[in-house]
């Protein structure tokens, strides 16, 4: 996407979301439990930790350096029975799925450059201590904000997000019981100059019970789904599909095998953003797939909420073992509020990149995981996620020589 997002009179983009039930997400979900589970236990825990499932089995996988000691079969089966598998009817139980575990260490080579950075071995006298962790791998990471949605998110993946988010209330509350875990969602909006026009389909397919029929389900999703999320001003034209195939019965991994990181997309921006293809699940912060992909993503938020510009991506590279960032790329789509030099100037004078740094700012070495695994980890009015913050809205503004601005607290 470039600037001629800006300048389009009509343009249609699509971004797709997923149920906590969808075989991936289960995967992401157990690999982001194990995580925190270690992580409770002892903070320094070095984890990449992977999950794969199918039918009646769950199989984790991968390299885990740590002091704590985690019951892996309670964590998987207390995740997969909290997502909602909990019937063998369904396909998959938590109670009968077979665990699976084939764990080792961290190879010692990458151990050696996250421990102490290229930084750290080169220099001659002593370094300052935030050069010392060199990153966890190669690779760039994306982060991206908007000023179109209270979220500082595209109206895309607010609203796919928040129809999975409705499908999961209405089977949890025992509104719509015929509901099962699976389920997806995706919509469509029609911009017009790089504002939201209208919506021009709406598409949610849920896994439900055999006995139930499609007119019922129909029925159901488009008045108490996807009219009760999608605003009735956009709605104009709007074509809506529900069960495309007529039947979703069998779902979950007992109908598809799932994986952990296979919902990039879903996870961050939902296309609209590029994407630099590490997944976050199942890393613990060392891993600048996940630590720098937050970073970035505060570092866009703060700079469109400071009104420095309506439309933000930035892109920051790593060498693996090596503290401070390869490159930072910042791109504004010609949505600039001021010089495109000065953005980057307060960028590097307000935003530290370093591993250590990042994780030390948010204070990543918590168990904070698993609530992220499913529905976003971007743009959640729901939870206090320290990457999410505006903290630093008055120093940008500032240093742009602009007054200060009063933000309205972001809530759901």
């Amino acid at each position: 996407m470039s600037t001629t997002f800006m300048s389009a009179p009509s343009l249609m983009l699509t971004s797709e979301s997923v149920t906590e039930g969808h075989p991936d997400k289960v995967c992401d979900q157990i690999s982001d439990a194990v995580l925190d589970a270690m992580l409770q236990q002892d903070p320094s825990s070095r984890v990449a930790c992977e999950a794969a499932v199918n039918t009646g089995f769950v199989l984790i996988f991968g390299e885990i350096t740590t002091r704590a000691y985690v019951d892996l079969q309670a964590v998987v089966r207390r995740t997969v029975r909290e997502i909602g598998y909990n019937q063998s009817d369904i396909g998959f139980d938590w109670e009968t799925c077979g665990v699976i575990s084939s764990l080792k260490e961290q190879s010692s080579d990458i151990a050696q450059g996250v421990n102490r950075s290229l930084e750290a071995r080169q220099a001659a006298f002593e370094v300052e201590a935030l050069d010392l962790e060199g990153a966890g791998d190669q690779g760039m990471m994306i982060g991206f904000a908007c000023s179109e949605t209270d979220e500082y998110m595209p109206l895309t993946t607010v609203l796919a997000h928040r129809l999975v988010r409705r499908l999961a209330d209405l089977r949890k509350t025992g509104e719509l019981t015929y509901l099962r875990p699976d389920g997806k969602s995706q919509v469509t909006v029609e911009y017009a100059y790089g504002v939201p026009k209208r919506i021009e389909a709406v598409v949610v397919s849920t896994q439900h019970n055999p006995e139930v029929s499609e007119e019922t389900i129909r029925r159901d999703m488009e008045q108490l789904v996807i009219r009760h999320v999608c605003p009735a001003e956009l709605m104009q034209d709007t074509k809506i599909y529900v069960n495309p195939t007529g039947r979703f019965v069998s779902g979950g991994p007992a109908s598809d095998a799932g994986l952990t990181g296979r919902k990039i997309i879903v996870d961050s921006y939902g296309g609209i953003a590029r994407h630099g293809g590490g997944a976050f699940s199942g890393k613990d912060p060392s891993k600048v797939d996940r630590s720098a992909a937050y970073a970035a993503r505060h570092l866009a938020k703060n700079v469109v909420a400071a009104g420095l510009a309506e439309r933000l991506e930035v892109q920051v590279s790593y060498a693996i073992g090596v503290a401070h960032p390869t490159s930072i790329a910042i791109e504004t789509f010609g949505t600039a509020n001021i010089p495109e030099a000065d953005i980057e100037r307060l960028v590097h004078e307000h935003f530290d990149l370093r591993p250590a740094a990042i994780i030390q700012r948010f204070d990543l070495r918590r168990p904070i995981y698993r609530q992220v695994a499913a529905y976003g980890h971007f743009g959640r009015s729901d939870l206090d996620l320290p990457w999410e913050r505006l903290d630093v809205v008055d120093a940008l503004r500032a240093g742009a020589g602009l007054p200060a601005v009063r933000l309205q607290p972001f809530t759901a």
